[in-house]
Protein backbone atom coordinates (compact mmCIF):
# COMPACT_ATOMS: atom_id res chain seq x y z
CA UNK A 1 0.00 0.00 0.00
CA UNK A 2 1.02 3.61 -0.93
CA UNK A 3 -0.15 6.81 -1.17
CA UNK A 4 1.18 9.40 -4.30
CA UNK A 5 0.98 12.95 -4.04
CA UNK A 6 1.17 13.89 -7.45
CA UNK A 7 1.31 17.44 -8.86
CA UNK A 8 -1.00 17.31 -11.81
CA UNK A 9 0.35 20.48 -13.61
CA UNK A 10 -1.73 23.51 -14.75
CA UNK A 11 -4.52 22.23 -16.66
CA UNK A 12 -3.55 21.10 -19.46
CA UNK A 13 -3.44 17.46 -19.61
CA UNK A 14 -0.51 17.12 -21.85
CA UNK A 15 1.86 18.65 -18.86
CA UNK A 16 1.15 16.13 -16.88
CA UNK A 17 4.51 13.95 -16.08
CA UNK A 18 4.84 10.24 -17.19
CA UNK A 19 5.55 9.04 -14.00
CA UNK A 20 2.03 10.65 -12.84
CA UNK A 21 0.28 9.13 -15.78
CA UNK A 22 2.13 6.00 -14.77
CA UNK A 23 0.67 6.07 -11.32
CA UNK A 24 -2.84 7.32 -12.24
CA UNK A 25 -3.45 4.50 -14.18
CA UNK A 26 -2.33 1.56 -11.37
CA UNK A 27 -4.15 3.59 -8.15
CA UNK A 28 -7.19 1.71 -6.61
CA UNK A 29 -8.29 5.12 -5.38
CA UNK A 30 -8.12 8.71 -6.71
CA UNK A 31 -8.49 11.65 -4.21
CA UNK A 32 -8.68 14.86 -6.70
CA UNK A 33 -8.94 18.45 -5.96
CA UNK A 34 -12.37 18.92 -7.92
CA UNK A 35 -12.45 22.46 -8.22
CA UNK A 36 -9.22 22.83 -9.78
CA UNK A 37 -7.94 20.05 -11.68
CA UNK A 38 -8.69 19.62 -15.15
CA UNK A 39 -11.13 16.44 -15.80
CA UNK A 40 -9.62 15.41 -18.17
CA UNK A 41 -6.65 14.24 -16.29
CA UNK A 42 -9.52 11.59 -14.45
CA UNK A 43 -9.55 9.58 -17.87
CA UNK A 44 -6.24 8.21 -17.22
CA UNK A 45 -7.72 6.03 -14.30
CA UNK A 46 -8.42 2.85 -14.67
CA UNK A 47 -12.01 1.75 -14.69
CA UNK A 48 -12.08 0.04 -11.54
CA UNK A 49 -10.62 2.71 -9.42
CA UNK A 50 -12.76 4.52 -6.82
CA UNK A 51 -12.92 8.43 -7.19
CA UNK A 52 -12.71 11.12 -4.17
CA UNK A 53 -13.55 15.01 -5.05
CA UNK A 54 -11.52 16.72 -2.26
CA UNK A 55 -12.53 19.96 -2.67
CA UNK A 56 -15.83 18.82 -0.27
CA UNK A 57 -13.54 17.33 2.35
CA UNK A 58 -11.28 18.96 5.26
CA UNK A 59 -8.51 17.10 6.57
CA UNK A 60 -9.63 14.65 8.78
CA UNK A 61 -11.85 13.06 6.21
CA UNK A 62 -8.84 12.85 3.90
CA UNK A 63 -6.84 10.96 6.44
CA UNK A 64 -9.27 8.71 6.79
CA UNK A 65 -9.81 7.55 3.24
CA UNK A 66 -6.15 7.02 3.33
CA UNK A 67 -6.45 4.94 7.21
CA UNK A 68 -8.73 3.08 5.16
CA UNK A 69 -6.85 2.47 1.86
CA UNK A 70 -4.22 1.42 4.55
CA UNK A 71 -6.12 -1.10 6.06
CA UNK A 72 -6.94 -2.52 2.39
CA UNK A 73 -3.99 -2.63 0.95
CA UNK A 74 -4.92 0.02 -1.88
CA UNK A 75 -2.67 2.41 -3.90
CA UNK A 76 -3.34 5.89 -3.32
CA UNK A 77 -3.31 8.63 -5.94
CA UNK A 78 -3.84 12.12 -4.57
CA UNK A 79 -4.15 14.51 -7.40
CA UNK A 80 -3.53 18.53 -6.80
CA UNK A 81 -2.90 21.17 -9.33
CA UNK A 82 0.38 22.41 -9.91
CA UNK A 83 3.15 21.51 -8.51
CA UNK A 84 3.00 20.35 -4.53
CA UNK A 85 5.83 22.65 -3.49
CA UNK A 86 3.44 25.89 -3.53
CA UNK A 87 0.18 26.40 -2.01
CA UNK A 88 -0.67 23.19 -1.95
CA UNK A 89 -1.49 22.21 1.69
CA UNK A 90 0.84 18.70 1.07
CA UNK A 91 2.82 18.94 4.46
CA UNK A 92 -0.15 18.55 7.23
CA UNK A 93 -1.09 15.38 4.74
CA UNK A 94 2.38 14.24 4.89
CA UNK A 95 2.47 14.60 8.98
CA UNK A 96 -1.06 12.81 8.45
CA UNK A 97 0.36 10.15 7.34
CA UNK A 98 3.18 9.71 9.14
CA UNK A 99 1.38 9.55 11.86
CA UNK A 100 -1.20 6.96 10.34
CA UNK A 101 2.37 4.81 9.53
CA UNK A 102 1.46 5.19 5.89
CA UNK A 103 4.12 4.90 2.83
CA UNK A 104 4.38 8.18 0.88
CA UNK A 105 5.91 9.42 -2.39
CA UNK A 106 5.81 13.12 -3.76
CA UNK A 107 5.38 13.02 -7.62
CA UNK A 108 6.70 16.64 -8.79
CA UNK A 109 4.51 19.04 -11.71
CA UNK A 110 4.71 21.49 -13.90
CA UNK A 111 3.61 24.63 -11.40
CA UNK A 112 1.44 27.26 -13.04
CA UNK A 113 4.10 30.28 -13.05
CA UNK A 114 5.87 28.04 -15.50
CA UNK A 115 3.13 27.59 -17.74
CA UNK A 116 1.90 31.47 -17.61
CA UNK A 117 5.73 32.34 -18.64
CA UNK A 118 5.15 29.56 -21.60
CA UNK A 119 2.08 31.26 -22.50
CA UNK A 120 3.66 34.86 -22.25
CA UNK A 121 6.95 33.38 -24.43
CA UNK A 122 9.15 35.21 -21.97
CA UNK A 123 12.10 34.41 -19.68
CA UNK A 124 11.66 35.18 -16.23
CA UNK A 125 15.41 36.19 -15.61
CA UNK A 126 17.08 37.82 -17.96
CA UNK A 127 20.48 39.01 -17.91
CA UNK A 128 21.32 42.86 -16.57
CA UNK A 129 17.23 42.85 -15.60
CA UNK A 130 16.71 39.83 -12.54
CA UNK A 131 18.08 37.07 -11.58
CA UNK A 132 15.62 36.69 -8.55
CA UNK A 133 11.88 35.27 -8.67
CA UNK A 134 9.69 35.71 -5.93
CA UNK A 135 6.91 33.45 -5.84
CA UNK A 136 4.22 34.85 -2.81
CA UNK A 137 1.10 35.89 -2.30
CA UNK A 138 -1.19 38.77 -0.86
CA UNK A 139 -1.57 38.05 2.82
CA UNK A 140 -5.48 37.45 3.77
CA UNK A 141 -7.25 34.21 5.48
CA UNK A 142 -3.67 33.60 5.00
CA UNK A 143 -1.59 35.21 6.75
CA UNK A 144 1.98 36.31 5.22
CA UNK A 145 5.26 37.44 7.64
CA UNK A 146 5.37 40.64 7.47
CA UNK A 147 9.35 41.07 6.37
CA UNK A 148 7.06 39.05 3.37
CA UNK A 149 4.67 41.90 2.28
CA UNK A 150 4.61 43.17 -1.00
CA UNK A 151 5.56 46.35 -0.63
CA UNK A 152 8.91 44.72 1.03
CA UNK A 153 9.49 42.46 -1.71
CA UNK A 154 8.91 44.90 -3.92
CA UNK A 155 11.62 46.99 -3.37
CA UNK A 156 14.11 44.36 -4.43
CA UNK A 157 12.41 45.05 -8.32
CA UNK A 158 13.17 41.17 -8.97
CA UNK A 159 10.51 39.51 -10.69
CA UNK A 160 7.52 38.94 -9.04
CA UNK A 161 4.76 36.02 -9.63
CA UNK A 162 1.67 36.77 -7.00
CA UNK A 163 -0.70 33.41 -6.67
CA UNK A 164 -4.18 33.60 -5.02
CA UNK A 165 -4.34 37.19 -5.24
CA UNK A 166 -6.11 38.70 -8.61
CA UNK A 167 -9.53 39.01 -6.35
CA UNK A 168 -6.92 42.03 -4.39
CA UNK A 169 -5.83 43.32 -7.66
CA UNK A 170 -6.36 46.62 -6.08
CA UNK A 171 -3.99 46.28 -2.68
CA UNK A 172 -1.95 44.31 -4.72
CA UNK A 173 -1.17 47.30 -7.15
CA UNK A 174 -1.42 49.89 -3.95
CA UNK A 175 1.37 47.55 -2.58
CA UNK A 176 3.95 46.99 -5.51
CA UNK A 177 3.79 50.39 -6.40
CA UNK A 178 6.15 51.21 -3.59
CA UNK A 179 8.75 49.29 -4.75
CA UNK A 180 7.92 49.36 -8.24
CA UNK A 181 7.43 52.32 -10.77
CA UNK A 182 3.82 52.52 -11.53
CA UNK A 183 5.20 51.92 -15.55
CA UNK A 184 6.73 48.43 -14.73
CA UNK A 185 4.99 45.51 -16.91
CA UNK A 186 2.67 43.59 -15.58
CA UNK A 187 0.58 39.96 -17.02
CA UNK A 188 -1.94 38.52 -15.40
CA UNK A 189 -2.54 34.50 -16.76
CA UNK A 190 -6.11 33.56 -15.93
CA UNK A 191 -5.96 29.66 -15.99
CA UNK A 192 -2.47 28.90 -17.76
CA UNK A 193 -2.81 25.97 -19.80
CA UNK A 194 -6.41 25.91 -20.31
CA UNK A 195 -8.77 26.24 -23.23
CA UNK A 196 -10.20 29.08 -21.80
CA UNK A 197 -6.95 30.65 -21.14
CA UNK A 198 -7.46 34.50 -21.31
CA UNK A 199 -4.08 37.25 -20.92
CA UNK A 200 -4.56 40.52 -19.94
CA UNK A 201 -1.32 42.72 -20.33
CA UNK A 202 -0.60 46.01 -18.99
CA UNK A 203 1.85 48.32 -16.30
CA UNK A 204 0.87 48.94 -12.56
CA UNK A 205 -0.58 52.02 -14.18
CA UNK A 206 -3.83 50.46 -15.32
CA UNK A 207 -3.80 46.68 -14.66
CA UNK A 208 -6.15 46.91 -12.29
CA UNK A 209 -8.89 48.22 -14.47
CA UNK A 210 -8.57 45.98 -17.17
CA UNK A 211 -8.41 43.14 -14.61
CA UNK A 212 -11.61 44.09 -13.37
CA UNK A 213 -13.01 44.98 -16.56
CA UNK A 214 -12.54 41.49 -17.55
CA UNK A 215 -14.07 40.22 -14.44
CA UNK A 216 -11.20 37.90 -13.52
CA UNK A 217 -11.45 37.07 -10.05
CA UNK A 218 -9.65 33.49 -9.08
CA UNK A 219 -7.53 30.98 -11.07
CA UNK A 220 -4.67 33.73 -12.41
CA UNK A 221 -1.49 34.77 -11.45
CA UNK A 222 -0.25 38.20 -11.69
CA UNK A 223 3.40 38.73 -12.70
CA UNK A 224 5.64 41.98 -12.82
CA UNK A 225 9.21 43.23 -13.95
CA UNK A 226 10.93 44.54 -16.28
CA UNK A 227 11.71 41.10 -17.68
CA UNK A 228 8.60 41.62 -19.25
CA UNK A 229 8.68 44.81 -20.99
CA UNK A 230 8.22 44.74 -25.36
CA UNK A 231 7.09 40.96 -25.07
CA UNK A 232 3.78 41.74 -23.47
CA UNK A 233 3.38 45.53 -24.03
CA UNK A 234 5.08 46.12 -27.50
CA UNK A 235 7.09 49.21 -28.99
CA UNK A 236 7.10 51.64 -26.18
CA UNK A 237 7.05 49.75 -23.38
CA UNK A 238 9.10 49.85 -20.62
CA UNK A 239 12.01 48.19 -21.80
CA UNK A 240 15.47 47.93 -20.43
CA UNK A 241 17.92 46.03 -22.78
CA UNK A 242 19.27 42.97 -21.33
CA UNK A 243 22.58 41.21 -21.78
CA UNK A 244 22.74 38.11 -23.96
CA UNK A 245 23.78 34.46 -21.67
CA UNK A 246 26.87 33.75 -21.17
CA UNK A 247 26.34 29.77 -21.49
CA UNK A 248 25.68 30.29 -25.62
CA UNK A 249 28.31 33.15 -25.81
CA UNK A 250 31.48 32.17 -28.37
CA UNK A 251 33.80 33.94 -26.07
CA UNK A 252 32.80 32.13 -22.83
CA UNK A 253 34.82 28.64 -22.46
CA UNK A 254 33.79 26.08 -20.07
CA UNK A 255 34.56 22.31 -19.83
CA UNK A 256 32.44 21.52 -22.49
CA UNK A 257 33.40 24.31 -25.25
CA UNK A 258 36.33 25.81 -25.63
CA UNK A 259 36.28 29.26 -26.47
CA UNK A 260 36.12 30.54 -30.14
CA UNK A 261 37.71 33.53 -32.19
CA UNK A 262 40.20 35.65 -30.93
Amino acid sequence: MKIYFIGAGPGDPELLTLKAKRILEASDMIIYAGSLINPEILKFAKKSAVLYDSSTMDLEEILKIFGEAKRDGKTVARIQSGDLSIYSALQEQLDGCEKLGIDCEVVPGVSSFQAAAASLRNELTLPGLSQTLILTRISGRTKVPAAEKLENLAKTKATMVIFLSVHEIDRVVEQLVKGYRDDTPVAVVEKASWPGERKIIGTLRDISEKVKKAGIKRQALIIVGTVLGGNVLGEGALRKVHGKSKLYSADFEHGFRQRKGS
